[in-house]
């Protein structure tokens, strides 16, 4: 390399050689008949694999063509709305609950559920020294970066960490849902200290405190917060814990675990896959897009003001350029997604005590007039219903949960679904996942070193 060259010129050059190399054509695909995002022509998933942990409907096919229902989610059989219903008629926290139940494949007894928050109760804890090693050391400015590398170092403080045995994989999942809570407070709070200057606070943990309220104890300089807000954030965690073997992240996670690989790899790839915006990193996008239109609508509350600028949006003209109405959509939901229900019903009334009424207004305007807009804007002929991500920053805000955090604490519920599908892909599978991909790069002819500037210039 030549030493004159500056660094950005010969990466710069570099990078131009791969936008030079011929793009594949969507002929190409059509023509291998190739299932792009392991999608199929209409729109619905490709089957590649067999769960008894979860179910996601929103659509059920008659005479093969895709008719729109309303959404379900069902976890090992049990309907997550009953299942929300039965702990809110209790007054009882339900996420411990629910991830028993993904990993055992049945509701817990009063004593199975009992013993099963005291044994997360006393696994919260991390290693001795894994927070000043691991977390301290290396502060990250993003959390799920964090939370991905602190998930892989675990590794090297577990005594057996390469035992796949369904008893040792057990063990790891419960410390994993257990800990990573911990994980994601520790490393926000190196944050704030080292990007943000400001002062961290490490709260001693409760092991008699459920993961909600262990969250906002952590979060919290005077560790204070109401039963309500507690159960909200349980709520939260209830409707991210599974959604079907199918989603990128659970899909990830299991593709790594049929390799034979070890638990902290699996699950810190699963945390690496949800990290991205079209997955777990959603919330925050509508984040920005709902700071987008407060920023260029002069009022909020007239829904035909805030209409123009959605139009303006879905047209490229603004926005962040993609075109995209952010919380709208589901790759199953057609009518409705039931975990965007359950929050909006149950956060309204919190949202308005603390403060946040144009808020929400703003998202009920955008969940109602999005679809007219993209049926009339793009000749879009399909049914569309808000999903879980357009509620779920807001009711982070009005938790006092950080932005930093919206994605990780998707992450610290689904890893109960994630823990749950490993183990059942270690019982049932004895295949590594391993799809076809067919290469059009033909065959070229080697040229000699010493020859190559000459055929260049040719």
């Amino acid at each position: 390399m030549s030493e004159s060259k500056p660094m950005s010129d010969v990466y710069g050059a570099l990078t131009e050689k791969i936008y030079a190399q011929e793009r594949i054509k969507q002929a190409d695909f059509d023509r291998f008949n190739v299932k792009r995002g392991l999608r199929n022509a209409d729109g619905t998933g490709v089957i590649a694999g067999i769960t008894k942990i979860c179910n996601v409907e929103g659509y059920y096919i008659d005479d093969g063509e895709r008719i729109p229902k309303n959404g379900k989610l069902i976890y090992r059989g049990v309907d997550l709305y009953d299942f929300v219903a039965g702990c809110k008629k209790d007054d009882r926290f339900g996420f411990e609950e629910l991830a028993f139940l993904l990993m055992f494949g049945a509701l817990p007894t009063e004593t199975e559920l009992r013993d099963f928050c005291a044994l997360l109760g006393s696994t919260r804890e991390l290693p001795f020294d894994f927070v000043e090693d691991v977390i301290m050391r290396a502060p990250s400015p993003n959390i799920m970066n964090k939370m991905c590398s602190s998930v892989a170092a675990l590794y090297a403080y577990d005594y057996n960490p390469d035992d796949i045995s369904v008893e040792n994989v057990l063990r790891q999942s419960v410390e994993l849902i257990a800990r990573l809570p911990a994980i994601m407070s520790y490393a926000y709070q190196v944050k704030r200290r080292f990007y943000y200057k400001k002062s961290m606070y490490i709260h001693q943990i409760k092991p008699e405190q459920t993961t909600a309220e262990a969250v906002l104890n952590s979060l919290r300089s005077d560790k204070k917060f109401t039963d309500e807000e507690a159960k909200l954030l349980d709520l939260c965690l209830m409707i991210h814990a599974d959604h079907g073997g199918g989603n990128n992240s659970t899909f990830t996670a299991r593709c790594v675990t049929s390799t034979g690989t070890d638990t902290y790899s699996a699950i810190a790839a699963g945390i690496a896959s949800l990290k991205g915006f079209r997955h777990g990193g959603a919330n925050i996008k509508v984040t920005e897009m709902v700071d987008d239109i407060k920023a260029n609508v002069k009022d909020i509350n007239d829904e035909d003001e805030v209409e123009a600028y959605l139009r303006k949006i879905v047209r490229k003209e603004a926005g962040d350029g993609s075109g995209l109405i952010y919380g709208m959509g589901h790759a199953v939901y057609t009518l409705s997604d039931p975990r965007e229900v359950l929050l909006k019903a149950n956060a309204e009334s919190l949202a308005k005590e603390k403060g946040f009424v144009e808020e929400w207004n703003l998202l009920d305007i955008i969940e109602r007039v999005s679809p007219r807009i993209f049926r009339e804007e793009k000749n879009l002929n399909k049914t569309m219903c808000a999903n879980v991500d357009l509620y779920s920053g807001l009711i982070y805000k009005t938790l006092g949960i950080p932005m930093d955090l919206y994605t990780p604490m998707f992450a610290i519920a689904r890893v109960a679904g994630w823990c749950a599908h490993r183990l059942e892909e270690i019982v049932t599978s004895t295949k590594i996942i391993r799809p076809g991909y067919k290469s059009l790069g033909g065959h070229k002819a080697y040229i000699p070193l010493e020859l190559r500037d000459k055929e260049a210039n040719v």
